[in-house]
């Protein structure tokens, strides 16, 4: 497949209409140099790659959309869909191809690609052909756009983001997982659902793994600024623990429920990639609990591991992991969910 785009060029003979419809302006000068030309690619075009591309296209986060995936006619078929709604869309210019080359020169690189399991299969096996998967996609994109920040999206999340890093070469700040920002999200509306509350009023965290094995940060919940455990404990208001244990199971099986009722996820990633994209991108140095080499951060050892910490995100990546208080039973939890992962990586050789 040849790579595509929207193109000026009519007619037999190639005429370049964009020279002779407009008349240029007498004595202009070129842009300036100050004016940055963003560029993101979205490497795998199923339904959290096409979620992911609409919503940053919608939220006009790119001047540039480069999209790659081994199926030719699936790939050139969402490109063409999207461009046809160009009239409805922020100006965006709309690549596809077979060929990473058509990813040169990206900021921000996203991969949600990702074999699925086969009946039958286990997880440990579908995770090898992943990886399998990985040599084939990350070299390209560090030789192609050496100097972007690479986001990985597809699942098993947080292994992949480490075996990401290792392919790519780059440092630890340039890889992200996109890890529990969802977690995160749904955590606060249901938390909000409970209080009736606006869920942006509601700061709270879910971090570790992306999976069985995450933490929910009670401790440092706040709800208008207002610290919600502390607060109770000063209006002498009863509450079950239970009550917190059957919330955080809510939210690490509210994804389980969305694939059981649709088939799959897909909207509510696209928005929360969106929302880190945008973050990086525009250098908003928010805090999103995202996938980030965690050695190091709140004593956890044993070797290099990618989970999810609070880290503050900006045009160069991962700029810092937030200093957040932990109960000593919450500190403990983390640390058992770094070593979730380090068995998984050590079952896989790496």
């Amino acid at each position: 497949m040849q790579k595509s785009t929207s193109t000026s060029s009519l007619g037999s003979d190639g005429l370049d209409l964009s020279q002779a419809f407009f008349i240029p302006i007498t004595g202009g000068t070129p842009p300036s140099p100050t004016k940055r030309h963003t560029k993101i690619t979205v490497v795998g075009v199923g339904n959290v790659g096409m979620a992911i591309a609409q919503t940053i296209l919608t939220q006009d986060l790119a001047d540039e959309l480069a999209l790659v995936d081994a199926k030719e006619d699936k790939l050139r078929g969402e490109m063409l869909d999207l461009q046809h709604a160009a009239a409805f869309l922020p100006r965006t210019k709309i690549r596809a191809s077979l060929d990473y080359s058509v990813t040169a020169n990206s900021d921000l690189c996203i991969i949600t690609a990702g074999a699925r399991q086969n009946p039958g299969e286990s997880r440990l096996n579908l995770l090898q052909r992943n990886v399998s998967l990985f040599k084939h996609i990350v070299p390209p994109l560090a030789k192609y756009s050496p100097d972007c920040i690479i986001l990985v999206v597809s699942n098993p999340v947080d292994v992949l983001t480490y075996i990401a890093w290792r392919l790519s070469g780059f440092p630890p700040n340039r890889v992200i997982g996109s890890g529990t920002n969802l977690d995160s999200s749904r955590f606060r509306f249901l938390i909000a659902d409970h209080l009736d509350v606006n869920a942006q009023e509601v700061q709270a965290y879910i971090v570790g793994e992306h999976g069985d094995s995450s933490v929910a940060l009670w401790s440092s919940i706040s709800v208008g600024g207002v610290p919600i455990l502390s607060f109770l404990q000063r209006q002498q208001i009863a509450y079950e623990k239970q009550t917190l244990v059957n919330i955080h199971k809510e939210v690490v099986q509210s994804a389980y429920e969305v694939i059981r009722l649709k088939g799959y996820t897909s909207w509510a990633i696209g928005y929360s990639v969106a929302s880190l994209a945008r973050t990086i991108l525009r250098d908003q140095r928010r805090i999103h609990p995202v996938s980030v080499l965690a050695k190091g951060f709140y004593n956890i050892d044993g070797g290099d591991v990618f989970i999810s910490l609070p880290a503050q995100l900006g045009r160069s990546g991962v700029l810092g992991v937030t200093n957040v208080h932990l109960t000593d039973e919450e500190a403990q939890q983390l640390r058992n969910s770094a070593k979730t992962i380090l068995e998984v990586q050590s079952q896989l050789g790496i």
